[in-house]
């Protein structure tokens, strides 16, 4: 198993109320199988969500034996009933459950990318075998339609972004709200103006506002027609939603109050959200992810499925996977790898095109192969470690 930490530049820099970056610094790991086969898997360590960072996951990935953990399934159902119940100490330790998950998340993918090629199976198979009560799967994976973000900007670029994503004829959109020194109400007022009716428009605060400021921020912008309003205030407040949720006229999306499955249990005991916002990396990967959304589909809550700012193909072509064959889905976002990406470590294009509309991925593994020379031109550490 290699381990590598990857620089991936982006075309403009990416900001909203927790952070802003000009590059995402990501983890690949390269799984290489006693035949040969080799699998890539992509996790995005983050200290703001998950508590991770790219020290902290290769530790947790160098720390245990994962070869003697996943031993040699003979079939991919076999492997699929192995990543479900594999377990990581620093996950299952940790209160919230995500302490580990972008490491989780990169190894798990990884050896479904090598086994799905070494079988002959798509990553989305795994996805139609994963054992989760009450989840819902289309019959036969289907087309996904992304949307996108209007992230905090000079006003210039966000009005720029608008008028394009009208252009590109996306069905819904979400914009940052929260970020210092800038006028929302102006700001979702132009962009409803722009983008007009027919146009879903949700907000992400990124844990900006405090509780007891919520509906006094919200209380104007509600004239904008808001589908959803993602994670308004700090985690450390958001049992203060299970009153407020009620008052504020709009659906409230949990996301970095949703990195783990306890976070998932508690969120639905405390009635803190109306919809969950998953993505593979914070939450493990896509086991674990799923987990979570068949939760959430049994009580009877909305779901996006997000992606990192950031992310490279390997991601894209999973999250890719997982949308195209899971149902109840409000909203999907993700493979926006031309868009914002100034280089990909995949030989192949799979950036969504004219309308957010982008196909499901064929053939084995992933359904993608990466560039051993784009990667290692991202490349700024590594380590190898290697099983007996």
């Amino acid at each position: 198993m290699e381990l590598y930490r990857v620089r991936v530049p982006l075309k403009k820099e990416i900001k909203h109320a927790s952070q802003s970056r000009i590059e995402s610094e990501n983890l690949v790991v390269r799984v290489e199988l006693a035949s040969g086969q080799a699998g890539y898997g992509e996790g995005v360590p983050r200290r703001y969500v998950t508590g991770e960072t790219i020290e902290s996951s290769f530790a947790t990935l160098a720390r245990h034996d994962w070869a003697q953990m996943i031993g040699q399934p003979r079939e991919f159902a076999a492997v699929v009933e192995c990543l479900e119940s594999l377990t990581v100490p620093e996950i299952e330790a940790d209160p919230r459950g995500m302490a580990g998950n972008a490491a989780r998340c990169a190894l798990e993918v990884a050896v479904l990318d090598a086994y799905g090629r070494l079988f002959g199976e798509p990553v989305g198979r795994a996805v139609e075998l994963a054992s989760v009560p009450g989840l819902r799967r289309f019959p036969a994976s289907r087309k996904v339609r992304y949307g996108a973000a209007i992230t905090a900007d000079s006003w210039y670029q966000e009005l720029r972004s608008a008028i394009r994503y009208y252009i590109y004829h996306l069905r819904d959109v979400k914009t940052k709200v929260g970020v210092a020194g800038q006028d929302d109400v102006r700001r979702v007022g132009w962009f409803r103006w722009l983008l007009g009716p027919r146009v879903d428009l949700r907000l992400d605060a990124n844990e900006a506002w405090r509780a007891a400021d919520l509906l006094d921020r919200v209380q104007p912008l509600l004239r904008f027609s808001l589908s959803a309003l993602e994670q308004p205030v700090p985690h450390a407040e958001v049992l203060a939603l299970a009153d407020l949720r009620r008052r504020l006229g709009v659906p409230v999306m949990l996301d970095e109050s949703l990195c783990g499955y306890p976070d998932a249990v508690a969120a639905v005991k405390e009635t803190t959200a109306d919809m969950f916002n998953v993505r593979l990396s914070k939450c493990g990967g896509i086991f674990p992810t799923l987990r979570i959304i068949g939760l959430a589909q049994r009580s009877g809550l909305g779901l996006q499925l997000g992606c990192h700012p950031g992310e490279t193909a390997i991601l894209s072509a999973a999250g890719r996977h997982v949308a195209s064959h899971i149902d109840g889905l409000s909203w999907v976002e993700g493979s926006y790898d031309r868009h914002i990406l100034r280089a990909n470590v995949a030989r192949q294009d799979i950036t969504f095109g004219y309308g957010g509309w982008a196909a499901p991925l064929e053939g084995p593994g992933l359904g993608i192969q990466v560039d051993p020379r784009a990667l290692e031109s991202m490349v700024t550490q590594r380590s190898e470690i290697t099983y007996d």
